[in-house]
């Protein structure tokens, strides 16, 4: 009996499925690449990947059922972007032009500039404003074929405009195809009020903060910049256990500037993640690989900021270390919404096969945020969300660099965005 399907993508020239769970070790193939391929859908499901000349005997196409010819493209699971800052107001090109002329980022944030400035705009902001904004951004990722996106909030850094963060987000979730996940980020900065009382900050994201928001369910995530000058070892943990009482599971900005054992300390308190680990230690790599922590590498923040250095991804992987990639995109250390841009930084500048780099960006993403098991690869009863390449093999994704090939993007087997 033939499988009954309502679409059907024919005839790619590639087909990535990136079925293989994530795994660190070398080894070609874990993407699952099928030539010729086909990917048959039914309810927004998928039911069947294989090869084009096994799918008229395999599969039927329901009355009224679509086909997309994918020829000459390659079509791969849509690109999950784990960690971003995606609603803010303003920008910040003085700040580029400060860092070009020899500002560092910890100066620019000692003159009134960074993660503060953006502050300022984003409490003046409405949440219209932020809601255009915000869309405007989602856009621009399903054009580049991103169809899961997390969103951090920490441009609020006060309950209420935490809280009307998140209530954005929430609303542009359900009334945007680009599935959001939100992280409540509230420890990102000390804001301007509490200069000098850090710990009564804290208090206030664990006593106040972390309640509101749970009560509300606006988060599934925690998360917290444990960096020198912001936030302590101590300070988060106590931020992060807070939130795990009231069922959000932790993430962390972890080891980005200097090495402060953000790595150890996501793997104490079971985080789902730890992100940048420019200053990674191996005591940090082998806990986070012990733990299962996805280690989620954010190659165009160190390229923007040109810090000089990258997360050691080869390292990390030959430890086994889960690597993800994402853009971390915000308006001050990496305004950019490409994740293939991302896959080429990863493989010019940490040396990641484009293997690795597009598992990275897809089912290893899927698992940064909890949701491999309906995204983030090619495997029968997932969601079909693909992403198609105007290209003949995947590696030419992180070939080309600033060039975007994505035509189509499906989202649960519907059309979301069109470039033909």
């Amino acid at each position: 009996m033939k499988l009954e399907a309502d679409l059907l993508v024919e005839n790619a020239a590639q087909v990535v499925t990136a079925r293989a769970l994530p795994e660190a070790a070398d080894g070609a193939g874990k993407l699952g690449i099928i030539p010729d391929g086909t990917v048959a859908v039914k309810d927004g499901r998928i039911v069947w990947t294989g090869p084009a000349a096994r799918a008229t005997r395999l599969i039927s196409l329901l009355p009224g059922g679509k086909e997309l010819d994918a020829s000459g493209r390659v079509v791969l699971p849509g690109f999950i972007d784990s960690h971003t800052h995606l609603l803010f107001a303003g920008t910040r090109e003085e700040e580029f032009e400060m860092r070009l002329r020899g500002a560092s980022y910890q100066e620019i944030a000692a003159r009134g500039g960074g993660i503060k400035s953006t502050v300022e705009k984003t409490r003046r902001a409405s949440r219209e404003e932020l809601w255009a904004s915000g869309k405007r951004n989602l856009d621009t990722m399903l054009s580049l074929g991103t169809t899961t996106v997390e969103a951090k909030t920490g441009y609020g850094l006060s309950t209420q405009d935490e809280i009307k963060m998140l209530e954005v987000l929430a609303e542009l979730g359900r009334e945007h195809p680009l599935e959001v996940v939100p992280t409540f980020l509230g420890a990102h900065e000390v804001p301007p009020e509490y200069g000098g009382k850090t710990e009564d900050y804290v208090r206030l994201v664990i006593e106040e903060m972390i309640p509101a928001v749970a009560e509300k369910k606006l988060a599934r995530f925690c998360d917290v910049f444990c960096e020198k000058g912001v936030f302590s070892p101590d300070q988060s943990r106590r931020i992060l256990a807070a939130g795990k009482r009231f069922g959000l599971i932790p993430k962390v900005h972890a080891d980005e500037l200097t090495p402060l054992g953000g790595a150890e300390l996501a793997a104490e308190m079971g985080a789902a993640s730890a992100d940048h680990l420019l200053f990674v230690s191996e005591e940090g790599m082998e806990a986070m690989a012990r733990k299962g922590v996805v280690a989620t590498l954010l190659p165009g923040t160190a390229f923007f900021l040109f810090l000089g250095r990258y997360a050691p991804a080869r390292e990390m992987i030959s430890r086994g270390v889960t690597v993800a990639l994402a853009t971390d995109f915000n308006p001050g250390s990496c305004m950019t919404q490409s994740l293939p841009l991302i896959t080429t930084l990863a493989c010019t500048q940490m040396r990641m096969t484009p293997d690795e780099a597009i598992a990275a960006a897809t089912i290893n993403a899927a698992y940064a945020l909890g949701r491999a098991d309906r995204v983030g690869s090619l495997a029968v009863g997932k969601f079909a969300d693909l992403a198609f390449f105007a290209v003949e093999d995947y590696r030419e994704i992180p070939y080309y660099f600033g060039v975007n090939h994505c035509t189509l993007t499906l989202k649960r087997g519907q059309v979301v965005w069109n470039h033909r």
